[in-house]
């Protein structure tokens, strides 16, 4: 199935253009191979200049200007929102608990949402901040500079969480429980959690291992690893952080796409 059908099949609506009568120019390049050339930059991390033309998926300029033009429309929450709401029809998503975590990556170029990162020699860098549900399933995920503090991020993300349908009633969307490292330890930020109507389950600092939030709070590490396996991923490249943040929630739903639309 290619990835134009599975937009289409979770009935995402992308921005349409209409094209002028007169002097059209030339005809647009179909999303659908467009779409192509984003994932295949998204996984190759490839610059767009080197995309290659006998692929088909058009220019890497022309798939740059696609990714920005959905970016602005929404497209990316949208999708992601829709998935989760497939998972949850089909029984596949845990709010028993939800984990929480940040990962450092390198940001070469610079721009908005960097700092200099105090794990990696005060060289320029940024977050990303993510939080799972029980089965390791990405909820919602922020992008910050590299010097900001995880437990910063904790309350954010538990607002980004976006309401998930699929069932009757009300859309799901704060967890029972958020599990974190000793980096979340601060009671001011509990009470806060508290506040949401969430419980927080977060390792003490100068406590010893051995609390059993590993055995549980794993989940959100592997999302990590396998979010991370998109190479774009890896190192920040873009200037602008709205197209990292849609490489990044395009990242987050790619991988329960197909899964998701054959539910």
């Amino acid at each position: 199935m290619t990835p134009g059908l599975l937009i289409r099949g979770c009935g995402v609506a992308r921005p349409k253009v209409e094209r002028r009568a007169r002097h059209p120019g030339r005809k647009r390049h179909p999303d659908r191979l467009v779409f192509q050339g984003i994932l295949f930059v998204l996984h190759t991390g490839i610059a767009w200049e080197h995309l290659p033309q006998e692929l088909g998926f058009g220019s890497g300029m022309t798939c740059w200007r696609r990714l920005a033009q959905w970016t602005e429309a929404g497209v990316w929450p949208r999708l992601h929102e829709v998935l989760l709401a497939k998972l949850r029809s089909a029984d596949a998503l845990d709010f028993s608990r939800a984990a929480v975590d940040g990962s450092h990556i390198r940001a070469l170029k610079g721009g908005s949402k960097t700092g200099r990162s105090p794990v990696d020699r005060g060289r320029s860098g940024s977050k990303h901040h993510l939080i799972t549900d029980a089965t390791g399933i990405p909820l919602a995920v922020t992008l910050t500079g590299g010097n900001r503090n995880d437990v910063t991020q904790l309350i954010p993300l538990l607002q980004a969480v976006p309401p998930v349908r699929g069932k009757r009633g009300r859309p799901r969307r704060r967890p029972d429980v958020v599990l974190g490292d000793r980096g979340y330890d601060h009671d001011k930020y509990r009470q806060l959690v508290w506040d949401l109507g969430v419980k927080p389950a977060i390792a003490r600092r100068g406590t010893e291992h051995g609390s059993g939030l590993g055995t549980q709070r794993w989940v959100v590490e592997r999302a990590f690893a396998h979010l991370h396996w998109f190479r774009r991923l890896r190192i920040r490249w873009e200037i602008r952080d709205d197209i990292h943040e849609a490489f990044l929630t395009l990242g987050c739903a790619w991988r329960r796409l197909k899964k998701a639309v054959l539910i």
